[in-house]
């Protein structure tokens, strides 16, 4: 495993910019102030600064995943990685023609001077929470100098150490966007045990602290800005390292 940690800047919530080998891969980009009943409450906006990415990817169809206003934002040709059949369930993603590439796990793409692997995640794929489980959620692998990965929504699977046995960088989700924390899903504890399951060198708590509902300030407000510290001194307490970032600071 390499010394080499690439760069990430943490544009809150699953938005994570991962720099690595000059090919930057932007993650589950929510790019506005609000996403349907969700507002951001912390940080800047991240079109604040030039987003420049080489490719995007995307975990799983929820909205505040798969945003497709945030994805409008970014121009060009820039290829965007989605789960295979996502624009089955989502039309809206058709505009973007030939600029999806769709992936199951262990499907892998070249994009710059990084390899993109799709791996699994225990989380509901579909985007609404009615109907058939036609699209499975997705996690992802970044290998260039160093080894990122990003892992989207999920809960802790058997399997986990199998598909990722090692890596220089994990980008843990330790939160939600609200009050309660549902299946499929990561509270800080279990975020540390996916840590070692993943052989993380260091590791980065999202996936908390930029999004919440209106009208909900005054509720449960450890639930928005504890779950990072949390993360990062259970981490500590194991013996492992983690770093908490603000949303826009960069590792």
């Amino acid at each position: 495993m390499s010394d080499r940690t690439p760069l990430a800047r943490w544009h809150g919530h699953a938005t994570v910019s991962i720099t690595d080998r000059g090919t930057t891969i932007l993650t589950d980009p929510i790019l506005t102030d609000r996403v349907a009943h969700l507002r951001r409450r912390r940080g800047p906006n991240p079109l604040g600064t030039p987003l420049l990415p080489d490719a995007v990817v995307l975990s799983h169809l929820h909205a505040d995943h798969t945003h497709l206003p945030s994805l409008r934002l970014i121009g060009g040709d820039v290829p965007i990685l989605v789960p295979t059949g996502a624009v089955g369930q989502v039309s809206g993603l058709r505009a973007f023609g030939d600029r999806l590439i769709e992936v199951s796990p262990g499907d892998e793409v070249r994009i710059g001077g990084v390899l993109v692997r799709a791996v699994p995640a225990e989380h509901d794929g579909r985007r609404w929470p009615r109907g058939p489980h036609r699209v499975r959620a997705l996690g992802y692998v970044i290998e260039g100098e160093g080894r990122t990965y990003f892992a989207g929504d999920t809960a802790l699977y058997g399997s986990m150490s199998d598909w990722i046995p090692e890596c220089d960088l994990a980008l843990i989700p330790v939160g939600g966007w609200g009050p309660s924390l549902g299946p499929g899903h990561l509270d800080p504890a279990a975020a540390v045990r996916a840590a070692v399951a993943v052989g993380a060198r260091t590791a980065i708590p999202v996936h908390f602290g930029t999004l919440w509902p209106m009208g909900f300030d005054s509720v449960r407000p450890d639930r928005f800005y504890g779950p990072g510290a949390e993360f990062v001194r259970r981490m500590a307490e194991a013996g492992l390292t983690a770093t908490e970032l603000r949303p826009g600071e960069s590792s």
